[in-house]
């Protein structure tokens, strides 16, 4: 008998994991992917939902929800990584 995929990939649940830059790109998948296996990711950016804070696509609050819908926990963080005030 073939393992599952689940079994394949393995479970995140009860990891707790922190992707900086996570609005987009890899940063984005990353969490993505830790969100599907299971985990609770931190994602933390400067674009939120809130206007004005980039004129790119994609925020650390979508980044957030879709980890939920994969079957992780999402949490967004506003933190700008090259401000020492931020972190």
């Amino acid at each position: 008998m073939q393992p599952s995929h689940d079994e394949r990939r393995g479970s995140l649940r009860g990891v707790v994991a922190v992707v900086t830059g996570a609005s987009r790109g890899v940063g984005k998948g990353i969490a993505l992917g830790l969100g599907e296996a299971g985990a609770t990711v931190v994602v933390t950016g400067r674009s939120t939902g809130a206007a004005g804070t980039s004129s790119l696509a994609g925020t650390i609050d979508e980044t957030a929800r879709e980890v939920t819908a994969l079957g992780g926990e999402g949490h967004a963080i506003r933190c700008d990584h090259a401000d020492d005030a931020d972190v």
